[in-house]
Parts: C-alpha cells; sequence; structure tokens
C-alpha cells in the first residue's frame, strides 16, 4: 500500500493565495512562494496550486509565481488552472511544476489527458474532479468553470474515463463539503478510489485532524488535501502527522 499524503493547495489569484467557502467569498491568505516554502518545512508531502485568475496576464504571474516556487522547495507540486493544450503543460512543467492538473478542458477534451500522458507520462498528469451530489439521479455530477456550471456527466464514469485515458492520478474536489470544514465527503471518496487504480487525492472538507483519518480508511483516499486549516494555521502538519502514525496509518 502506498503511504498517505499530506498536501497543502494553494489558490493563486493574480498572483496571491485566496481562500474561500463553497467556491466563494475569496480572502487573501498570503504570498504563494512564501507559503509553499514554509509548507516544504513544515513537511507538506507536495503542494497543488491552482490559477483561478482568469486573465492572460494571470497566466504569465503564475508562470514567474512556478518558477519561483521551484527555486525554493524541494517536494513535488502541481500546477492547474486555465491549462487547455499541451503546450501550456510544457510552458508550466518547464518552468518547474512536477505535474500538471486539469479539470475544465479535459471534460471539453478527453483527448488532452491522452495527448498529455504521451508527451510528457502520465505521472505528470492530474485530472481534477469538482463533483456534487445530483438528488435526481442518487450519484455525483461534474461541475466545470471552477464549480459553476454543470456538465450532466457523472462522476464515477468520468474518473474511470480519465484513468483509462492515461491520468495518473485523480484529484478529488466535494462541492458539498468544500470550505465548510464538516470533513470529507466520504461517501463520494469511497465510491471513487474503489473504481480505479489510480490514486485519488480528496479535497474539500477537512476541518480537524480526524478528519485525514476518516478519508483515509472510511474513503480510502491516498492523498488529503486542505487549504483554510493549513493556511491559518489551525492544524500543523506536524501534528497531524503524529496524530496518523499513533493510528497506525503509513505515511511519509
Amino acid at each position: 500500500m502506498l503511504a498517505k499524503r499530506i498536501i497543502p493547495c494553494l489558490d493563486v489569484k493574480d498572483g496571491r493565495v485566496v481562500k474561500g467557502v463553497n467556491f466563494v467569498n475569496l480572502r487573501d491568505a498570503g504570498d504563494p512562494v512564501e507559503l509553499a516554502a514554509i509548507y516544504d518545512r513544515e513537511g507538506a508531502d507536495e503542494l497543488v496550486f491552482l490559477d483561478i485568475s482568469a486573465s492572460v496576464e494571470g497566466r504569465a504571474t503564475m508562470v514567474e509565481v512556478v518558477r519561483q516556487t521551484a527555486g525554493e522547495i524541494a517536494i513535488p507540486f502541481t500546477v492547474g488552472g486555465g491549462i487547455s493544450t499541451p503546450d501550456d503543460m510544457k510552458r508550466i512543467l518547464r518552468a518547474g511544476a512536477d505535474k500538471i492538473g486539469i479539470n475544465t478542458a479535459a471534460v471539453n477534451n478527453p483527448r488532452l489527458i491522452l495527448e498529455g500522458a504521451r508527451r510528457f507520462g502520465s505521472q505528470c498528469i492530474v485530472v481534477a474532479m469538482d463533483a456534487k451530489y445530483n438528488e435526481a439521479w442518487g450519484e455525483w455530477e461534474v461541475y466545470t468553470h471552477g464549480g459553476r456550471k454543470p456538465t450532466g456527466i457523472r462522476a464515477l464514469a468520468w474518473a474511470k474515463e480519465a484513468e483509462q485515458m492515461g491520468a495518473g492520478e485523480i484529484l478529488l474536489t466535494s462541492m458539498d463539503a468544500d470550505g465548510t470544514k464538516d470533513g470529507f465527503d466520504l461517501k463520494l471518496t469511497a465510491a471513487v478510489s474503489s473504481l480505479v487504480g489510480i490514486p485519488v487525492i480528496a479535497s474539500g472538507g477537512a476541518g480537524k485532524i480526524g478528519d485525514f483519518y476518516d478519508v483515509f480508511t472510511e474513503g480510502k483516499a491516498d492523498a488529503g488535501l486542505a487549504a483554510t486549516i493549513f493556511h491559518y494555521k489551525e492544524i500543523a502538519i506536524h501534528d497531524l502527522k503524529a496524530d496518523l502514525k499513533s493510528k497506525g496509518v503509513e505515511i511519509r
């Protein structure tokens, strides 16, 4: 069994880290390069940067953030947001990122996963999926455009397709749980983790140390990702890892 990973997430807008609840009400959380260096020192296993700037200027800013971050940290980091072509992937990887996260662009063009995996290797391609429970279906639906647009696509089917297309990992965000700090969506996470053979990173809802134990055991996740609790020092990564280790969870 793979050792479980703890991954802080940094949502970057116009060169600053921001955080909201249920994808809205954003507030400033600091400088991305400084935060990345702190997390590296504190024992994070990886980092995820999500560029939520929608402008061309934002893209250029993000490449510079990636370049600076790569010079400051030793742990792997994934960059997603606005990446829609293999050339976009190449630009971010050349700037120093280890992996690429794709979401809306992959839903619109699943072959992008295939092309990315062929050019850069499956280990570089992380398919990010924002999912929300659809009462009428009794199942989860995939959303795109930063959680604003329902697609009519069933999350479990999309997770399987992403794997078949060559994704190396799935970054699974529960929109229902995001920012609530009420715990990860264990049903969603377990459903996806049980279906695919690639690692699943659980995102959305972490509020206390015990939530990570739950998502690794009940949710069957390979990694736990969070933002708010780490950015605002509500949970120290060292304490989190010590707790998991004491409960028999294999961690890095």
